[in-house]
């Protein structure tokens, strides 16, 4: 399977590449700003499967140029069949205290790098291919909200509006669209937002996870905002 995944240099984006890393019949394009956290994790990729296939690519999904990451894609690629839109951040602050330049930073990183991204690669996966947007619980309606988040749920609620909407629009085309509002997962961005804070789900079995659903999930799944949360959130 040729699958794309970004945010790929930490967390939960890290242990998902790594999981599908683990199968040499995966071709897996891992996508970040970060070029040393990408070295990293091909390094422990190919420590884990010497014959593995993953191919780091420094890129930042909001500000960088889909015009020289586009060829680069059909070149190794030439179709895709999974695309997990993972890459965000997290801002922590009293609604009172949040700017609006805040609140454009979560949209910008939460759902347009989001929207980039769909848009440019939709035209490459294959009838049957699946796109998994990573969303929250603190999006997700009903669930108990996280002070201080305001902005970043606001941006996760948008996500999975977005999603619903291309599963309907993308349907004659045979690709499923699902999202997955996940609850904790004891990761870099969460240790930096609430120090201190230990989550009852580690890392990496959030990405086995990830990828297990973006593997089989289109087969029951389209349009969902499915929680993955053993709390509310």
């Amino acid at each position: 399977m040729n699958i794309i995944i970004t945010g790929a240099s930490s967390g939960i984006g890290f242990e998902t590449a790594l999981e599908f890393s683990l199968h040499n019949e995966n071709k897996v394009v891992a996508i970040a700003r970060s070029a040393d956290k990408l070295r990293n994790l091909h390094t422990i990729a190919k420590k884990i499967n010497p014959d593995c296939n993953l191919l780091p690519v420094e890129f930042d999904i909001v500000n960088d140029d889909y015009a020289a990451l586009l060829p680069f894609l059909k070149e190794r690629l030439g179709h895709v069949d999974i695309l997990i839109n993972n890459a965000g951040a997290l801002i922590n602050k009293p609604f009172l205290e949040t700017t609006e330049e805040d609140l454009g930073e979560m949209l910008q990183s939460n759902v347009v790098g989001h929207f980039r991204m769909m848009q440019q690669v939709i035209p490459l996966i294959i009838q049957g291919g699946h796109i998994v947007n990573i969303g929250s619980m603190g999006g997700f309606q009903g669930s108990v909200k996280f002070p201080g988040l305001a902005a970043y749920s606001a941006s996760k609620a948008a996500l999975h509006a977005l999603t619903e909407c291309l599963a309907f629009e993308l349907a004659p085309q045979g690709i499923k669209v699902n999202c997955l509002a996940l609850g904790s997962a004891q990761t870099e961005m969460l240790e930096t937002a609430f120090p201190g804070y230990e989550s009852p789900v580690m890392a990496f079995e959030m990405g086995k996870y990830v990828a297990d659903f973006a593997k089989t999930g289109q087969k029951f799944f389209n349009g969902k905002i499915l929680p993955v949360a053993v709390t509310t959130p």
